[in-house]
């Protein structure tokens, strides 16, 4: 399934979606998340998520429902995303190379897109992260797919009752 936000303006996102069964996964094209430090809010000696990390984390929620709204294989990407590993991968778009770190927007964008399908991001036993320079369009590009059986890329190793 894909699904697309070209605007860096929250409130502009447009949402073109479709869903590929095969890889059994979810892409969508994001705005940039909050940083770290607007993220989160110190109250009474408490860390909680800040009213920014709050509504980043909603606006995905409604993008990834407007996406599984459009697309007509949802029911079989979310039973492959919810009962499999999976693989993570977040390309991030920023205006500049030196203002954010490459992982600043890891976990918000993992808990926002995880919530939004229903799947625990324990799940996710493999993750990539690429950062990239777009001064003209700051955005996230998140794929979200189930993870290649690990017997398959891990066979076991031969024991010696293997060979008598």
């Amino acid at each position: 399934m894909t699904a697309t936000a070209p605007s860096a303006n929250p409130r502009r996102a447009e949402i073109p979606a479709a869903t590929c069964p095969e890889t059994a996964g979810v892409s969508l094209v994001l705005p940039v998340p909050p940083s770290v430090n607007h993220q989160y809010a110190t109250v009474r000696g408490r860390r909680l998520l800040s009213a920014a990390g709050r509504t980043y984390k909603a606006q995905v929620g409604n993008l990834v429902l407007l996406a599984l709204s459009k697309s007509s294989h949802r029911a079989t990407v979310l039973a492959r995303l919810q009962s499999n590993p999976l693989v993570l991968s977040i390309r991030f778009y920023f205006t500049s190379p030196l203002r954010r770190d490459v992982d600043g927007g890891l976990k918000i964008a993992q808990d926002a897109l995880c919530e939004g399908l229903g799947v625990n991001d324990n799940r996710i036993v493999e993750t990539h992260l690429y950062k990239h320079v777009d001064k003209l369009n700051p955005r996230i590009e998140v794929s979200l797919t189930a993870a290649p059986s690990v017997d398959s890329l891990h066979p076991p190793v031969p024991t010696v009752a293997d060979y008598s």
